[in-house]
């Protein structure tokens, strides 16, 4: 604690936000993320007399969780994001809905007006008290633990509870509603230690297998001839990829990974069967039905994950390790997923089994776009494959929502030493552009966020926050001046694309390039000067920015779409898959 702090300190008792702080830092948090304001000042205030925690000013409280979503994937601890009253709460929800649905520890610190002013008017008023609303009841449904600490002495008891709540199974946000007042309160200081020690509760201990399904899941295992093993994000936020590995490689297994978890499995090795689902790779499907088994690690498999798999799964036996149940019908062995991988392995032959022959994961044969715009603009893969050229292998990758996230998970193998991060939570547009420059803050790793024009249009001025902070994060927006993915529905559904998706030209990068001088942000014509340009931007220290023109009639690889395309030249409703519908 530094002297500014330790001057706080009166007969034993300290501010409520300095208590706090400090309390962050013991459980390994370096970075708060959020946006100030009235209530919620005193806590930058105390983060910053501490010292020990960088406090980061996003530019919007979305982007905020966000970046504390980022934070904690790459880093496997505690994200934390604070925000004021009224609006600036509010922001909150989305973000934190993202977390919730996609198990990631975050505790949002929420300021609150005074408690005395509570029901007499106070501005952004959300107590419940005299019709205004209750912030409980807002936050509760996209939190696992959400309190409102009255009383500034409760804080010693409830914040341990909140970052027990964010890190237990299953993982999730928490929330604290902190009244002004509260938090200027001086507390005493508890005599021992109530915070939990960095990377999980302090109670936390490997929950017992249940010794019939190990049993029941073991015997599955030992029985089957061909295994496809889906491996799923819970392979990354346990830190299973070793297990996972050793697993494949006793079974003999075909591995293939769910769209957000491409980095849980080497995806050059040559067992590697590509990503399995809707953005996936055929040969996945291909594997599944000469599988006598699928064994599920990590991921309940949702829709996005099986979709035009469902046919093969219900004429193959289903194995799934992981604390939730799956949304399949199979075994499941719940608890702790690395102590689960670990008890299963022991209990197969010590020999590997051989692989069996597949043909990994090719491409699929994309449709050309219904109409090319007469501008020049570079193919998905193309583009795509400038950023496989220049990507580190120790990057990470953040992946937005639409027509360029199906592109960069059907063709982009994940870095070898980095994250491969897709948010399907809630599928969010614009969810990089926090959560890259939150990874590369706390890992100070290069950190590529991939996003397309519209994701740029909702949160791209969080550019600003790696401006200011010098993050190392290079921005590749894929500008094809439309909601695509939204007019390529249209077209398939509705009867043709309608004009509300589709946008006047735009030079971001010229844009951009002006309002940040120093960034030096660059458009890209072609494929060669998109990877001259990544490179570029590897080179340097901080932040990177570079757009390049796609086609908004380009199809891309995604199974709804290539399942009408199909179906419309064979002029049937449905081929031997059927018409896969998301959404």
């Amino acid at each position: 604690m530094t002297t500014a702090t330790s001057e706080l300190r009166e007969a034993g008792t300290v501010r409520a936000v300095d208590y706090l702080a400090g309390e962050l830092a013991k459980v390994g948090v370096t970075h708060m993320f959020g946006v100030g304001g009235a209530n919620i000042e005193d806590l930058y205030d105390a983060v910053h007399r501490g010292g020990a925690v960088r406090g980061i000013v996003a530019k919007h409280e979305f982007s905020a969780v966000t970046m504390a979503d980022g934070y904690a994937r790459v880093t496997r601890r505690l994200g934390v994001v604070a925000a004021t009253s009224g609006g600036g709460a509010m922001n909150l929800v989305p973000g934190l809905a993202e977390a919730h649905a996609s198990r990631v520890p975050v505790l949002a610190l929420v300021g609150q007006p005074p408690t005395g002013q509570e029901g007499h008017g106070a501005f952004q008023d959300s107590s419940g008290k005299a019709g205004s609303f209750d912030a409980r009841e807002v936050f509760a449904p996209v939190s696992r633990f959400c309190a409102r600490v009255d009383d500034a002495s409760s804080l010693t008891e409830l914040l341990p509870l909140a970052v027990a709540a964010a890190q237990a199974e299953p993982r999730g946000p928490a929330v604290l509603l902190l009244p002004k007042d509260v938090q200027q309160a001086r507390i005493q200081v508890p005599a021992h230690d109530t915070a939990p020690t960095p990377g999980g509760p302090a109670t936390a201990s490997a929950a017992r297998l249940d010794t019939a399904a190990l049993g029941a899941v073991s015997d599955a295992l030992h029985g089957a001839g061909r295994v496809l093993v889906i491996a799923g994000e819970g392979v990354a936020a346990d830190d299973a990829r070793g297990e996972l590995a050793e697993l494949a490689q006793c079974l003999g297994a075909w591995v293939a990974v769910t769209p957000d978890a491409k980095d849980v499995f080497d995806n050059r090795d040559p067992r590697f069967a590509g990503v399995a689902g809707v953005m996936g790779h055929a040969n996945v499907e291909d594997c599944l039905r000469r599988a006598d088994l699928c064994l599920l690690v990590g991921t309940r498999l949702p829709l996005l994950a099986r979709g035009g798999l469902d046919r093969a799964l219900a004429a193959t036996d289903v194995v799934c390790l992981g604390p939730e149940p799956p949304f399949v019908a199979g075994i499941a062995l719940g608890g702790n997923l690395r102590d689960a991988l670990r008890a299963v392995t022991v209990r197969l032959p010590p020999h590997p089994r051989p692989c069996p022959p597949h043909a990994g994961p090719l491409p699929a044969p994309v449709p050309g776009p219904l109409f090319r715009d007469r501008e020049r603009t570079v193919p998905h893969d193309q583009a795509v494959a400038a950023v496989e050229a220049a990507l580190p292998q120790d990057a990470h990758v953040f992946v937005d929502a639409g027509n360029t996230g199906a592109s960069a998970i059907h063709l982009l193998p994940a870095p070898r030493h980095g994250r491969f991060v897709v948010a399907l939570g809630m599928g969010g547009m614009g969810y990089t552009f926090g959560a890259g420059i939150g990874a590369a803050l706390a890992t100070g790793r290069r950190t590529y966020v991939l996003a397309g024009d519209g994701a740029f249009f909702m949160h791209g001025m969080e550019v600003h926050t790696a401006v200011e902070y010098d993050a190392p994060v290079t921005f590749v927006i894929f500008n094809n001046n439309a909601h695509a993915m939204c007019a390529l529905r249209e077209q398939f559904l509705q009867g043709g694309v309608r004009s509300d998706d589709l946008f006047a030209p735009t030079d971001i990068a010229a844009g951009v390039a002006a309002a940040f001088p120093s960034l030096g942000a660059t458009g890209a014509d072609d494929a060669a000067q998109l990877r001259t340009a990544l490179l570029r931007g590897n080179a340097a220290g901080g932040p990177a920015f570079v757009a390049v023109a796609c086609d908004p009639r380009e199809i891309p690889p995604f199974l709804p779409f290539q399942s009408f395309t199909e179906a419309t030249k064979s002029k049937e409703g449905s081929d031997e898959r059927g018409v896969v519908h998301v959404g």
